[in-house]
């Protein structure tokens, strides 16, 4: 007779609840986790396509293809042998309140990482990072940021809640140090003579050495405390077409994961991946992006526990 839950690397669907098949742990901060998955299942802020708010489910969903490898190709070690993961679901906020979700999503992350864990995050629209670096600067002080995307999101326009103006709030709350910032993927209109940011648009990254490309991101960030964001439409939309706004001539998903696995090393003290709208989708293919995008940051997280 089977014993229910021994099989769970036969039966590839079967209870499959959290990130990589990971268990559910509804206090994170009391748990043994070294890493703690949070859903955000917000969209208030998304100027485009909405549909973001169904992220965290798609890429958990999508992960349960990437949890049965074990020594995950090209890393060749088994990811759980070297670091402890918990998924804590999704955060809970009032309905179209976007202030509770930033208030929520604060105190949430300031008490998992004051209990010194790290934070790999699932959005929901972009705007999400912005209540993240608020809590992450608080325990790690100003940031740089690497940051991968179509748009640089530091405009200074729109509402208070909008996907596409947190780097700027970031840099006035002094979250981060924009001069030690690299944005990668770039490919809308942005200005690029007077930008705090440096900036390797999608033109460059696309045409230039991965190694050269990972020198000016280590030169730009140096040995600073890291946040580290993955807007998935930094990825062209052969590639990711779930998202919001995509645009077109973007990053190879093989390309983005070789420069994330160049990053190893850094002192990445945060992370999170936005902007999975499933409806959009077609075959899944964003989403299982988003979930490997993820788990290549794991892998980075894993590496510098090691060390």
């Amino acid at each position: 007779m089977t014993t229910l839950g021994k099989r769970e690397d036969f039966s590839l669907y079967a209870n499959a609840f959290g990130f990589l098949r990971q268990p559910l742990h509804f206090d994170p901060a009391n748990s043994d986790a070294d890493v703690v998955i949070t859903g955000i299942p917000f969209d208030l802020a998304t100027t485009g396509r909405s549909g973001s708010r169904h992220g965290p489910e798609a890429v958990r969903k999508a992960s349960v293809n990437l949890a049965w490898e074990g020594k995950r190709w090209p890393w060749f070690f088994d990811l759980k042998d070297h670091l402890s993961i918990v998924d804590c679901g999704d955060i809970v906020f009032e309905s179209g309140n976007a202030q509770d979700m930033s208030d929520t999503l604060f105190f949430h992350a300031d008490q998992v990482l004051a209990a010194g864990k790290k934070m790999l995050s699932f959005g929901g629209d972009h705007f999400v990072t912005l209540p993240l670096l608020r809590a992450h600067a608080k325990h790690f002080g100003r940031m740089s940021l690497i940051h991968f995307d179509a748009h640089t999101d530091d405009y200074d326009m729109g509402g208070k809640f909008d996907h596409g103006t947190m780097f700027h709030h970031a840099q006035v709350e002094n979250l981060i140090d924009a001069s030690a910032s690299i944005q990668l993927g770039i490919r809308t209109t942005y200005d690029h003579v007077n930008t705090p940011f440096k900036v390797l648009d999608a033109g460059y990254v696309n045409n230039t050495s991965v190694d050269d490309i990972l020198a000016k991101v280590r030169e730009t960030v140096g040995d600073n405390p890291v946040y580290l964001t993955f807007d998935v439409d930094s990825l062209d939309p052969a590639y990711a077409p779930g998202t919001g706004t995509p645009v077109c001539g973007g990053l190879t998903t093989d390309r983005a994961m070789h420069i994330l696995r160049g990053l190893q090393g850094l002192n990445i003290v945060g992370m999170d991946v936005v902007e999975v709208a499933p409806a959009y989708d077609h075959a899944g293919i964003t989403a299982l992006a988003g979930a490997t995008v993820a788990l290549e940051m794991l892998y980075l997280q894993a590496l510098l526990k090691q060390n």
